[in-house]
């Protein structure tokens, strides 16, 4: 490998694999470096599903939606199967699920009003409280296939994936950005930083928003019997629970269901792995899932890197470009957002929608 590159990504999750893709669709060649091995869960994207969630109604996230759909079709199917299971998801509660609803139905997404006794029905391991929001055009992304494919389809186009090679700072000068490995340097034209819970370390010379790294815990509940499972986001009371509950099920693991960002503050190279909220998550299934059983759990960790309003970051300082703060609702944008970074790195004139930029 040269010494000199064109285009660099450091982190090799799915949005920096998304980058790397879409920069080999444009006829480059990125090279990615990664300071885990491949397959990790140091960070936020590994796991057999995500919550492919489509209920939004601000503009910037609906275009990066349609951006990010048509990404996910591109890539179709891995291992014979599409990487995207569209079994649909429901949003109810605490929430105006009309005005998502005629958002989405604007862009030509299928979004309906049931009753709560219509969806009780249709779904019978869920209660329901009042009127729900479908979308047949929502269900999961399959995570752990989806960096597989990504990383095929990069190192297919000539692109390279280079685990196991932490970098320790990058260096920007008038010649390029240096990247600093533990034995050599090398240096590209542009590097796109997709990092998560390390972005401000590596990035220490870049205002950036303030970033929250938190370990969360979602757990897998076992069904009791054999009812359809959509995936779901719950707008639930927070005087009684401590956040929106999301969930999807995951073929072989049961159904995932956790809060929304209640986890405690960490540091990413010393998580503590001490799970929480574990029973107010079993209370949860306990009143509202009838077709779980709330012993079961089988807590997951993973970690959130968020800003203070969840709103992503997408945009170039000099040379370097950063994408940031997509935990907790960010894998289904993943193939929008890599090609919103790439275009940044390619048009040093490029923006991203305005909510995305960096102060």
């Amino acid at each position: 490998m040269s010494d000199s590159l064109e285009v660099a990504v450091i982190g090799g999750g799915v949005m920096g694999l998304a980058t790397a893709w879409e920069l080999t669709r444009r006829g480059m060649k990125p090279v990615v470096f990664d300071r885990f091995a491949r397959g990790h869960h140091q960070g936020a994207s590994h796991g057999a599903t995500r919550n492919f969630n489509n209920a939004y109604e601000e503009e910037h996230y609906l275009d990066l939606l349609v951006c990010a759909r048509e990404g996910w079709d591109a890539l179709g199917q891995a291992d014979g199967e599409p990487l995207l299971r569209l079994h649909g998801l429901v949003t109810h509660g605490d929430v105006d699920i009309a005005a998502i609803g005629r958002r989405l139905i604007e862009r030509g997404i299928h979004a309906e009003i049931l009753t709560a006794g219509e969806a009780s029905t249709r779904w019978s391991g869920m209660r329901f409280g009042d009127d729900v929001l479908f979308s047949r055009d929502a269900g999961v992304a399959r995570a752990s296939a989806a960096l597989g494919e990504l990383e095929r389809r990069v190192v297919a186009a000539g692109g390279e994936v280079r685990w196991e090679t932490p970098v320790t700072r990058v260096e920007e000068s008038d010649e390029g950005v240096d990247i600093v490995l533990s034995e050599r340097r090398m240096r590209a034209d542009v590097v796109v930083v997709t990092v998560g819970a390390w972005t401000e370390r590596m990035l220490p010379g870049i205002r950036l928003p303030r970033l929250k790294v938190t370990e969360e815990f979602p757990g897998h509940f076992l069904p009791v019997d054999g009812s359809a499972w959509p995936s779901f986001n719950h707008y639930v009371d927070t005087d009684r629970y401590p956040a929106t509950v999301y969930g999807m099920p995951t073929p072989g693991e049961g159904v995932k269901v956790g809060f929304h960002r209640v986890g405690d503050v960490v540091d990413p190279d010393a998580r503590p792995h001490a799970v929480t909220h574990a029973q107010a998550l079993a209370d949860y299934v306990r009143e509202w899932m009838p077709g779980l059983d709330p012993g079961s759990a089988v807590p997951v960790s993973c970690t959130y890197t968020s800003t203070d309003d969840s709103t992503f970051v997408l945009d170039r300082r000099g040379r370097i470009v950063v994408g940031a703060g997509f935990s907790g609702h960010g894998f289904k944008f993943a193939p929008g957002v890599g090609s919103a970074l790439a275009d940044l790195a390619l048009d040093p004139s490029a923006l991203a929608a305005a909510p995305f930029r960096l102060p």
